[in-house]
């Protein structure tokens, strides 16, 4: 039975929803739920059929969403960011590009017999690995911070520069094929190259003017920010075939760049926007994919994954690690771990669709390739990474570090004392003053929103075993907490009361607010910081015990004891403090605190 055109598409959100749920819940890079979900309603079932539901539509709306995708990857791309980086990340992402980019070339037109152009984009497209399927890999495997350190930034940066890269191999291949001679070709690559960065450019300058003069109001910065992107996209298509791709990632590099203007609120609309495209337009693609022809392949196929995994990134770990601080062993791991995500995927499905609309021979073969190179680096790379680096003594012991969420005048007094107990501490704010404050006082502060999923990409939590929300705003509290109770457990995430108890609360509002006495809210404590009150670490052992340190130090009011093994507890006037541990307590000025034991 043929099912509805609306029915279908509520089909693909409601996929769409199921496979990110599933990605969340079992703790998964949600590449593997929606291509699983979208191969079965697609190819298995036959439910979903996207040729025969979009028709003429299918390739304008695939290059829309790419077009948004990559926007929002080229919206984290600062130079200033660049600058910073290492050396071997640096290098990753220009001489290992270019190594992976002519291994996996020649191994497809070697190995597949695929043709010269084909092989190329292949090879083009494969190089990116991205932050959507590293940051998730990397909570599980928690290796050292060295390696951590590369593979984040590595797929970060090589998002946006990848893309670029593959939109010049596109362009070569698609302008070859319209050129009479080499001549003729450079001229049409140029006129393509300089209608794309200079639209985006100038729109770039346009829209960044324009939100740092204030020239559009605030509930409509972001729609018009969209609006500009497609416009920016459609434009730079019509003056020049294909230079719409290549246009908006200027445009977001523009922006990313542009000083005075403030991004955060774009990025986060953006992730969000990106989120619901990237996973309708994975299911969509996924139905797409021709299991028959990727069984046809046959050994051939495995060879080449065989390739990319034990030749191609080799030999771009090799080069680009030569001469540096890293040992063996940890290059080994970085040799193994380079899955391919989502951004790979949707560029090639787009460039298929391009070429095979022109009447290009074997671009049907794209598509097969890069979703076998998808599946067979996420799927053996999520099995064994962990247990190679256990193996290898790369991996981080129990994680003992603490992210605080918040970086307020509390959050910051108890980050320091926690540092006193050789406890890794990080911060995170989405005020740009307390962000500011923390890093001057030397405290490790990420800038945004914990729950939001530039913070899933930038934030390193592969050190962190508790979260404490210490912002005096409740929702803000609550949402961090129901965020991390998933990832770290319920008895890891703890919330300080951001004001007396109110009536008309649930239990499921007030559960995560187990820090401290009841008494003892965040107003409390900062009423008592600004008094005066010092948040104080002492040792408590035999010969100096709880009531020892009370009888020293009258009304002082317990906050955490550090237990032998290093497991930090909360603590409340109601339990005694186990013995040995330490103790971190705020003591009021006018009590005549004791020193420092």
């Amino acid at each position: 039975m043929e099912l509805p055109v609306p029915f279908l598409l509520v089909i693909i959100a409601i996929a769409s929803l199921l496979a990110q749920w599933l990605a969340w819940r079992l703790r998964l890079p949600a590449i593997l739920p929606l291509l699983l979900i979208g191969v079965l309603i697609g190819p298995a079932l036959h439910i979903l059929q996207p040729d025969l539901l979009f028709g003429s539509l299918l390739f304008p709306l695939v290059s829309l969403a790419v077009a948004i995708i990559l926007f929002e990857g080229a919206l984290t791309l600062r130079f200033d960011e660049i600058r910073g980086l290492g050396g071997v990340v640096r290098n990753l992402v220009i001489v290992g590009m270019l190594i992976t980019f002519a291994v996996i070339s020649l191994a497809c037109w070697g190995i597949l017999g695929l043709t010269p152009q084909i092989s190329a984009l292949i090879g083009a497209v494969t190089v990116v690995t991205g932050p959507t399927v590293i940051a998730p890999l990397m909570r599980v495997v928690r290796p050292t911070a060295a390696i951590n350190q590369v593979l984040r930034w590595e797929g970060i940066v090589i998002d946006p520069v990848g893309a670029i890269f593959t939109l010049l191999v596109f362009e070569f291949i698609t302008l070859q094929e319209q050129s009479g001679t080499w001549l003729h070709l450079l001229i049409m690559l140029a006129q393509t190259l300089v209608v794309g960065l200079a639209t985006g450019a100038v729109f770039g300058l346009f829209l960044g003017n324009a939100l740092k003069r204030g020239w559009i109001p605030v509930y409509l910065q972001n729609f018009a920010v969209l609006a500009i992107v497609l416009l920016t996209f459609g434009l730079s298509n019509t003056l020049a075939d294909e230079s719409g791709l290549l246009a908006v990632t200027v445009l977001g590099i523009w922006l990313a760049n542009m000083r005075e203007v403030e991004t955060a609120d774009i990025v986060e609309f953006k992730e969000e926007l990106s989120a619901i495209l990237l996973s309708a337009l994975f299911i969509i693609l996924a139905a797409r994919l021709d299991i028959q022809a990727l069984w046809s392949m046959g050994w051939p196929l495995l060879v080449l994954l065989l390739v990319v995994q034990f030749v191609a990134r080799p030999l771009c770990i090799l080069a680009s690690t030569w001469r540096s601080a890293l040992r063996w062993r940890e290059k080994l791991l970085l040799c193994w771990i380079a899955p391919r995500g989502i951004v790979a995927a949707a560029v090639s499905s787009l460039f298929a669709l391009t070429l095979q609309k022109n009447g290009y021979d074997g671009a049907d073969q794209i598509v097969t390739v890069v979703f076998a190179i998808i599946i067979g680096t996420v799927v053996l790379q999520s099995l064994t990474s962990s247990q190679l680096a256990r193996w290898l003594g790369v991996q981080q012991r129990k994680p003992r570090g603490v992210l605080i969420v918040g970086a307020n005048t509390v959050a910051r007094t108890l980050a320091q004392a926690l540092k006193k107990l050789d406890i890794p501490v990080q911060l995170s704010d989405n005020s740009w003053e307390y962000y500011r404050l923390a890093r001057m006082e030397g405290l490790p502060t990420y800038y945004g929103n914990v729950w939001s999923e530039h913070a899933e990409n930038y934030l390193n939590l592969s050190d962190t075993r508790q979260v404490i929300a210490l912002s005096p705003n409740r929702h803000q509290n609550a949402l961090s907490a129901l965020h991390f109770r998933h990832i770290f457990g319920e008895n890891r995430v703890f919330s300080i009361r951001t004001g007396p108890a109110t009536k008309g609360r649930s239990e499921k509002e007030t559960r995560h607010e187990q820090l401290f006495d009841s008494e003892m809210t965040w107003a409390r404590l900062s009423s008592l910081i600004a008094k005066g009150a010092a948040v104080k670490v002492t040792r408590l052992n035999e010969n100096f015990g709880w009531m020892d340190y009370l009888n020293v130090n009258p009304g002082a009011t317990p906050l955490f004891a550090r237990k032998e093994d290093g497991a930090l507890i909360p603590l409340n006037s109601t339990m005694t403090p186990p013995s040995p541990c330490t103790l971190v307590a705020i003591v009021e000025s006018e009590k005549s605190p004791s020193s420092d034991r």
